[in-house]
């Protein structure tokens, strides 16, 4: 017998499906070579929407100690983009913000120390908090402080007792990474100094749907957000969002700015017109939601059709990067080495590896040169101008990009994709 599951924030029932993904392994996982003829553990990727504060979630079937293990294989630093984003930001913040040289940065999942060496290299004094374990080891190694733990209440006392108050609380891509998303806003609001900021960036809801980015969906993501619903979080604890500013990363996001709710900070004019355009979108209407699932259906069948015809024609196509929205797609479309030959990533952990699921070979990048491909399947299409500018070589022997999301595009260059049609070679 099933039961109904609830809202992780309100403890509403949920009962509208916002899409249903089937099956899927974890996505940030790789299988070795002796690991091929193994079991592997499938979760449902099925999300809700809650019909009361507008939460979109997923269940937790996996915990986060268990995903963000010892070998999880994501390093930030491995994105030249991102690396340059985290750089411009600390810019901004120094700039706009003022932090005074005695103030006490923390960053909240601060992966292998990409963001917080910008701080650290002005001479801040920063501190990372990084529940992976490898990655916390390679930001020690930058000489980036790093607790190797999981955030939340508890984590937050233990950090006002051994160390301060934080003046900056900084938290990139990880809000929608936690199943306790009380626990984990509620430490912030522990750990926040009186006169603090707290800035949290992540995927915007309206954008995900607006794009087609079904993909983004996956196990190490609980939870799916609109700027109406971290309002009313944040106001649950006592905190005000006193800015927003809206991002072209991961295919589009926001970056809130908070304060604790007694704060003198001044608030902009950003929140109420961002609200108002997600009201405009649907974000606050069941239809809205509703409609998501057969848009996405479209996608998965006109994917397939591309790599069918790619196949039918006697073109080769072979796959760039291993990332989590890449897993996500792969096992949903049900794309193998029938469709693709093999995948590259740079990340020099994932060679010789596997993809989870659809067991595509993940090579050193090198090997595009040897395969000279006719397609490139660009699967972290949010990085792809960065991606075809570091493959222009490609077009040596006549080879062209192709992105999935929001639908299938050829790229000749960096600037122009084309729509693909299914009466198309390619």
């Amino acid at each position: 017998m099933t039961t109904t599951p609830l809202c992780r924030f309100c403890q509403n029932e949920l009962n509208t499906t916002f899409v249903d993904l089937g099956m899927s392994p974890l996505c940030q996982t790789q299988i070795k070579p002796d690991q091929l003829n193994a079991m592997e553990r499938f979760f449902p990727l099925h999300t809700y929407v809650c019909e009361h504060c507008w939460l979109v979630q997923l269940e937790e079937f996996v915990a986060p100690s268990e995903i963000f293990s010892a070998d999880y294989p994501y390093f930030s630093s491995f994105s030249e983009s991102w690396v340059q984003h985290a750089e411009r930001y600390c810019e901004l913040i120094l700039s706009d913000y003022g932090l005074s040289k005695d103030s006490l940065i923390v960053e909240l999942a601060s992966n292998d120390g990409y963001l917080l060496q910008h701080f650290k290299n002005r001479g801040y004094e920063v501190l990372g908090i990084e529940p992976a374990v490898e990655a916390s080891k390679a930001a020690e190694k930058k000489g980036i402080p790093s607790i190797n733990r999981f955030f939340g209440r508890e984590t937050a006392h233990w950090l006002v007792e051994n160390f301060r108050k934080a003046n900056l609380i900084v938290g990139n891509n990880v809000l929608a990474h936690v199943p306790d998303i009380n626990d984990f806003v509620g430490g912030m609001k522990i750990l926040l100094a009186d006169d603090g900021l707290i800035t949290m960036e992540f995927p915007h809801l309206l954008q995900l749907i607006d794009k087609n980015q079904f993909d983004t969906i996956y196990h190490e993501h609980f939870s799916y957000l609109s700027l109406a619903f971290v309002k009313q979080l944040f106001e649950h604890h006592e905190m005000k969002i006193i800015h927003v500013d809206e991002l072209s990363t991961h295919g589009g996001s926001l970056r809130i700015y908070a304060a604790h709710a007694d704060s003198t900070r001044q608030t902009s004019d950003a929140p109420t017109q961002i609200l108002k355009g997600e009201e405009e979108f649907g974000l606050t209407r069941l239809a809205r939601y509703e409609a998501f699932s057969e848009r996405v259906q479209q996608t998965k069948r006109s994917i397939l059709a591309f790599l069918i015809s790619a196949r039918e024609h006697g073109k080769k196509v072979v796959g760039y990067g291993a990332p989590g929205k890449g897993n996500t797609l792969l096992n949903y479309c049900g794309i193998r080495q029938d469709f693709l030959d093999f995948t590259v990533d740079l990340n020099p952990s994932k060679y010789g590896t596997y993809t989870p699921g659809t067991h595509i070979p993940i090579l050193h990048p090198d090997q595009i040169r040897e395969a000279k491909p006719d397609f490139l399947f660009i699967l972290p299409w949010n990085l792809s101008k960065e991606i075809i500018g570091q493959t222009q070589y490609i077009r040596d022997w006549g080879g062209k990009w192709v992105t999935p999301i929001p639908n299938v595009r050829v790229w000749t260059d960096a600037s122009s994709p084309v729509d693909w049609l299914p009466n198309q070679s390619g």
